[in-house]
């Protein structure tokens, strides 16, 4: 079936990539930083950015952090929404030869502090915006060195000190903070990081391929999210299988350098990661958008230039396919729609295609794979409803319970091997061993059915994970929280069909007393969980199903929910 896969691929694309072309990825980078360093790489709030500029500033960042005797390796946690510091601050850390810990910048304290503990992080850059957080929990972490942004750091002295000034005073969206500077810890604007890296040389990176770039956390079945290890090679790999598997569509354009990307996913998703990645390895340049909430500020972003690829989750698509102005852009060089992160419904593909004739090219991955895994093929005129192909190197099987491989047309596991696949889960020598099998194949809790000409479909998730709007949430996390609330004697969370967000979450509460709302249970989950994570709705029981030997039957909640 593999082979049948590859029958498929559109001319053009290898068969294979090969990541040992690089020692690491401050070499792709700084190849592309030479070649492509007259062309600009991002544009944000109408201030450009050039492959030159992200050269000098990566570089002066990643010095400035070895000037602080961080060992090799290090963990650097990041904390930025789409804005110029994070490609800044992400290439910086790699070329230094310390390792990325992306971080939501929305994550409550509590989340915030498991992320930063969990994956040892010394240094942290984070926007000020979000400084409030980390200082209800630093004391509790390794943090000893703090990046302190600001909103208009890289946009240009007037306008970037007007912008900073807009988001502090009149916006008011940076609440007090007072970060400690006791245990000899460092607080650093990112302005001053970076004058004082350009004055300093950036030491040879000494990583490998099989160094760790990125502790990418997800959702953990425990409860707690863990952190997936991915390796230079495995993002070197993943960024190759990119290039090989868009290069058909974007080829259109005739010069890459043209090739306009919109970065509204938030680049410390793996999905907006790679992408931005790709853009990097191919000299393409991306519209950031920091606040794609903000749906009159986008679409007004689309109508400024053109643009030839969006990628999204569906919910996003739906967002934007309801504003009264999106029927307006241009989309005459929109090449590629590319849906991922949650499953794409056949109804927005329909509406999409009609408004703006770009098909919707649906793929499938995990953090745990570098975002994708298979793709349909972007040569596609329309859209399939399968998950697609395995990319260049990929292999997938299908498997039984016990590992066996199934023929096709028999729903099983969807397991899958390649360069791109994660080498393990950080510090979880348990749930690294449960997650592979004999034969090398990571298990990925999704259950397909591979067809005869090599594409997959995905009918089931074995897991109990809860997809909302393209982000992973774990039961058990929410579950641990929630039982924590006054009043609350037991809880289970489900997903629940939903037509914005895919699933929203719905929890069933058991109560020691009537006495506990809907109302009070809503506020504990606000002030503990970051919005995806926060149900939508609460049902109250006087117990809930279990088995005999007292597991939660959460399927059975489910089916009930969903009928």
């Amino acid at each position: 079936m593999q082979d049948a896969a590859r029958l498929n691929y559109p001319p053009g694309v290898p068969h294979e990539v090969h990541p040992e072309q690089y020692r690491n990825l401050g070499q792709l980078f700084g190849e592309s930083f030479t070649r492509y360093a007259t062309r600009p790489f991002s544009v944000c709030m109408e201030r450009w950015m050039s492959y030159g500029e992200l050269d000098t500033l990566s570089q002066a960042m990643g010095a400035w952090l070895q000037a602080r005797g961080l060992e090799p390796g290090a963990r650097v946690a990041i904390m930025l929404p789409n804005v110029p510091q994070f490609p800044v601050t992400m290439c910086g850390v790699l070329r230094a030869g310390f390792t990325c810990v992306n971080v939501n910048p929305l994550y409550t304290a509590r989340e915030l502090e498991h992320q930063l503990k969990d994956s040892g992080a010394t240094a942290i850059v984070i926007l000020e915006n979000f400084a409030a957080t980390l200082e209800q929990v630093i004391d509790r972490t390794a943090i000893q060195h703090v990046v302190v942004a600001s909103m208009g750091d890289l946009l240009g002295g007037v306008y970037g000190a007007w912008i900073t000034l807009a988001v502090r005073h009149l916006a008011k969206m940076v609440p007090a903070y007072k970060l400690p500077l006791d245990r000899g810890r460092t607080v650093t604007p990112f302005a001053k990081v970076i004058g004082e890296g350009r004055g300093r040389p950036l030491a040879a990176d000494p990583s490998t391929l099989n160094s760790v770039a990125f502790l990418q956390y997800t959702g953990g079945t425990t409860g707690l999210s863990k952190g997936a290890v991915l390796t230079h090679r495995n993002i070197v790999a993943a960024t190759l299988q990119a290039e090989a598997w868009f290069t058909p569509a974007l080829a259109r354009a005739g010069d890459l350098s043209k090739i306009n990307s919109i970065a509204a996913l938030p680049l410390y998703h793996i999905f907006a990661l790679t992408l931005c990645l790709l853009a990097i390895r191919q000299g393409s340049h991306l519209t950031l958008i920091p606040n794609p909430r903000d749906f009159d500020k986008f679409v007004g972003v689309l109508k400024r230039r053109p643009f030839h690829m969006l990628p999204a989750v569906n919910t996003l698509f739906n967002a934007l396919l309801v504003h009264p102005e999106f029927k307006t852009v241009d989309f005459s060089s929109l090449f590629v729609s590319q849906a991922g992160g949650m499953a794409a419904s056949e109804g927005t593909a329909r509406k999409w295609f009609e408004v703006t004739g770009c098909p919707m090219i649906e793929g499938w991955g995990m953090s745990e794979t570098c975002a994708i895994g298979t793709n349909n093929p972007v040569s596609n005129s329309k859209f399939t409803g399968t998950i697609g192909l395995p990319l260049p190197g990929i292999e997938i099987a299908i498997k039984d319970d016990e590992g066996r491989t199934l023929p096709a047309g028999e729903a099983g596991e969807l397991c899958i091997k390649g360069p791109n696949v994660m080498a393990g889960y950080y510090n979880q020598p348990a749930e690294t061993a449960a997650a592979f099998t004999t034969d090398g194949f990571m298990r990925t809790g999704d259950i397909a059915v591979m067809q005869p000409d090599g594409y997959s479909r995905i009918v089931d998730r074995k897991k109990d994970m809860i997809l909302v709007s393209g982000f992973n949430v774990f039961p058990n996390e929410l579950e641990n929280v929630i039982s924590l609330c006054p009043g609350v004697v037991e809880c289970a969370a489900v997903g629940v069909a939903d037509e914005k967000q895919g699933e929203a979450i719905k929890v069933f509460v058991v109560r020691k007393d009537a006495s506990v709302t809907e109302e009070a249970v809503m506020r504990y989950c606000h002030d503990q969980l970051t919005g995806y994570k926060r149900p939508k709705h609460i049902e109250f029981r006087d117990s809930l199903p279990k088995t005999n030997v007292g597991k939660i039957l959460r399927r059975e909640l489910r089916a009930a929910s969903n009928h």
